[in-house]
Order: structure tokens, then C-alpha cells, then sequence
């Protein structure tokens, strides 16, 4: 994944493409999944190490923008030599996976997103079929206890029943069958093959071979997995990129039945669904949808970071709900494998708000309307919700208008579900705001509207 918003709203233009799957499995866990509203994704690799862009200064098709943090070293061998050798150096001596899965237990989260290999191909899983690899001799954390570090993450995050989505990147850079040498391009020319797959099957073929016995590793060393996460939608038939997913799919799904599948990019039956980067729709969108979205200002760690306040997460979670989504939530983790203390305290400050109001959120599907001025609705049988989007400084007034066109019964404020005053008008009810509300400006308070 890139920090760039390269996609910006694709999700809004492919749900019209959109393929609803027929398998009931499937359709159960989609409906699990439209239910979770909240992950939290980790991108967390050898490149940590350097506080740069994942994997992508690898390309020199994409150096125009992933190389801007490379300020040391001017010579592109150079540095894609010593970006290659950071396997040799990596060692988050002080990663606990189970105060990961409690932190985000605590603030609310409820499925994990987790990176076991990017497109640089190093693989934080002890797979067979490379030695480059976290549990590899010449990688110092091969001897810790925690060395197949997926391993013990998923099983961390599963003891508090969150749900498990294990991304992986269908282009690996450092494959020898995709970024061959001696083609048509010398390797890392761009992010793409350095041959085309037709020319050459029998390279393709063996790629194919390893990508697949790659992800059958994760769905049956590592599961149960409830989300096969995969990035690099340029590896697709379109582009003469075809490893033939749905041949994977089936069979994944013989070991995990209803295992969803977020083909990102590429639509189509394995695309379950989509997956919008940096970026929030503006509409709602009728489709199955997860943007990813980070904290700071890149996926991965970047030193003397900034993070996004308390206010903005709950807002922008709001956002992303009321308009039929999930929130996947990005943490770079530290080189030493501790989450940044600054995104630490903007997702605690996530976290209290949820605790509060959660109900507002979880399980909740789409209003009409789904909005209305600073307004985010949301809907559970015999209830609606109404959010108020507050931006600093922002007051709330001493009467909030919500348009309801449905008889209600009772409005509560969620937080502490005490009665909240409201007299019907048309298209919709009156509410007097309570008065420690009245005229400041607390983060989103929440109302329900029994119906």
C-alpha cells in the first residue's frame, strides 16, 4: 500500500461493478463484517526500521514520490542494497502482541488488519518457501520468543475474540519468477514483472505456484482467518497478471468456509469488498466497504510523526459509518515494536468515546437519511441514531432539529441514556439539548431515537 492517495474514491466508482457473492458462507461473513465497523491495521516490516514509505522506493518506477524520506543516500543501488539487508538488522526486541490485542480490545476495535508480507517480499510468517524471512538465521529476531511474530499476534488478538484479516501482497519484489533478471526490463524498473507472463508461462507458472502456496500457508498454519487482505491490484488478468485467485479462493475456502477475500483494486468476484485508501466517500456507498485510513501521516513509522486529535478519528469513523462503511485504522509501529505514544493517546481518546457510545456504532446499518447537515445517522431495529459531527470549537446549540419522517417514541442521549426532552414537528422531532451539553463543544455526542 502506498502513502500517495493514488486510488483516491475508487471504491465510489467500482461499486457499480460490484459482484455479490452467491455463496451463503460467504454472505454470513460479510454480514459479520458489516457488523465489526472498526480494525485496526498494522503495517509493520523491516522498513520500520528507517521511518520511510513501505517497500515502495524499491520501485524506480515509483521513486518520484516514495524516495522523498531517502535523503541519505543518492545512489539508487545503493540504497536498494541497503534497504534489501535491513532483514539483516531487524529486531523489535520489545514487541508484546498481547498488549497489541488488549490496546485494541480496550479502544474498541474489533478485527485486525496485519501485514505478514509486503511487496519489498520480506515475510513476517515462517514460510517454507523463502528464507527471507523474520524466523530466518540471518535475521536476528529468528532466536525471540515471539519469532513467528503473525503467529503469535493472531493467536493474541483471537483470545479476545477480534476477528483476524491477514494482508498480503500478491506482487513480491523479491521473488526471483517476478522481478526475474535477465527480461525485458532489469528488475525494479517498475512495480510490475520484468517480462510479460504470456512470453514466459513457465516463469509465470512458477510464481503463480509460490504466491499460491504462500497464501494456503497463512489459511492453514495461521487461521482461522476470517479475511485474506490482498494488495497489489496491478497482478490481475487484466494486465496479464492472472494467478488465477478464484482457483486459490476455492480451495482457501474448503479449509476456512465463508473466508472473505479483499482483492483490492481489481473487482470482480474476489473483491468482496472495496477498499478505498486514504480516503472517505463522500455518499454513501451500497456495497460491502472498508476504507483504510491512517493515523499518522503515512502506513508505516515515520519518526516525529503527527497524528490525527481524539475529535477527528471519532468524526471520521462517524463518517465512514453513516455512509454504509468500516473504518480500518493504520498504526505504524515504532522500529522496536511498541505503537507510537502519540497514536497511542488518539486512539485511547477513540477508545473512551466508543465506550460511551458505541452503541451508535457496532452492528448498526445505513439511515434515510444518512446525513443531514453535521448530522450522521445511523440505524438498529427500533432505533435510529443521530451523531453530532462537532469540529473544535464548535458549540452545540440549545435545540438540534433531526429529521425523522418515522414515530418516536423516546430520545436518550447514549452516552448516559438519560431522556432527552423533544417535541414532533414536521419531518421530524426537536430536541432539547441537555444543559451540560448546551453551548460547548464535547466530541460527537450521540442521540437514540426509539421508534
Amino acid at each position: 500500500m502506498a502513502d500517495l492517495i493514488r486510488d483516491g474514491l475508487h471504491g465510489c466508482s467500482q461499486a457499480s461493478s460490484y459482484v455479490t457473492p452467491t455463496d451463503p458462507a460467504v454472505l454470513r461473513k460479510l454480514s459479520w463484517f458489516q457488523d465489526q465497523k472498526l480494525a485496526l491495521m498494522l503495517h509493520f516490516g523491516i522498513y520500520s526500521q528507517l521511518g520511510i514509505f513501505e517497500s515502495w522506493p524499491l520501485s524506480d518506477g515509483d521513486a518520484s514520490w516514495s524516495r522523498r524520506f531517502v535523503d541519505w543516500e543518492s545512489d539508487p543501488a545503493v540504497f536498494k542494497s541497503q534497504y534489501r539487508n535491513m532483514n539483516r538488522s531487524f529486531n523489535p526486541v520489545r514487541v508484546q502482541p498481547d498488549v497489541w490485542a488488549d490496546f485494541a480490545h480496550d479502544n474498541g476495535f474489533k478485527y485486525l488488519i496485519f501485514t505478514t508480507k509486503h511487496h519489498d517480499g520480506f515475510c513476517m510468517f515462517d514460510t517454507r518457501y523463502t528464507d527471507y524471512k523474520i524466523t530466518a538465521p540471518d535475521c536476528p529476531f529468528h532466536t525471540h520468543k515471539y519469532a513467528d511474530l503473525t503467529k503469535h499476534v493472531f493467536d493474541a488478538f483471537r483470545k479476545r475474540n477480534l476477528g483476524i484479516a491477514a494482508y498480503f501482497s500478491k506482487p513480491d519484489w523479491t521473488c526471483p519468477w517476478y522481478w526475474a533478471e535477465g527480461m525485458d526490463v532489469p528488475p525494479a524498473y517498475n512495480r510490475n514483472p520484468t517480462y510479460k507472463p504470456e512470453e514466459h508461462p513457465e516463469l509465470w507458472e512458477q510464481f503463480v505456484s509460490y504466491t499460491h502456496n504462500q497464501m494456503m500457508e497463512l489459511v492453514e498454519n495461521y487461521g482461522p482467518l476470517d479475511v485474506l487482505w490482498l494488495d497489489g491490484g496491478q497482478v490481475n488478468p487484466k494486465n496479464g497478471q492472472d494467478i488465477r485467485l478464484s482457483e486459490l479462493a476455492k480451495r482457501a475456502r474448503q479449509v476456512t468456509p465463508g473466508l472473505l477475500f479483499a482483492d483490492r483494486t481489481v473487482g470482480g468476484e474476489n473483491e468482496n469488498f472495496i477498499t478505498p485508501e486514504q480516503s472517505i466517500p463522500d455518499t454513501l456507498i451500497p456495497v460491502p466497504w472498508e476504507s483504510c485510513v491512517t493515523i499518522g501521516t503515512g502506513f508505516s513509522f515515520r519518526f516525529e510523526d503527527t497524528y490525527k486529535s481524539p475529535r477527528t478519528l471519532v468524526n471520521m469513523l462517524a463518517d465512514v459509518v453513516c455512509r454504509g462503511g468500516n473504518l480500518a485504522l493504520n498504526i505504524g509501529p515504532q522500529p522496536d515494536g511498541r505503537f507510537p505514544i502519540g497514536a497511542v493517546r488518539s486512539v485511547q481518546g477513540l477508545g473512551e468515546w466508543l465506550r460511551r457510545n458505541g452503541d451508535a456504532i457496532y452492528g448498526t446499518r445505513t439511515c434515510t437519511p444518512h446525513e443531514a447537515g453535521n448530522l450522521a445517522f445511523t440505524r438498529k431495529p427500533g432505533a435510529v441514531y443521530g451523531i453530532v459531527r462537532l469540529e473544535e470549537h464548535e458549540q452545540m446549540p440549545a435545540n438540534l432539529f433531526v429529521p425523522c419522517e418515522e414515530k418516536v417514541e423516546q430520545v436518550t442521549l447514549v452516552a448516559t441514556g438519560e431522556d432527552v426532552a423533544y417535541q414532533t414537528c414536521p419531518g421530524g422531532v426537536l430536541l432539547t439539548v441537555p444543559a451540560g451539553l448546551a453551548g460547548t463543544c464535547p466530541i460527537a455526542p450521540a442521540f437514540q431515537l426509539s421508534i
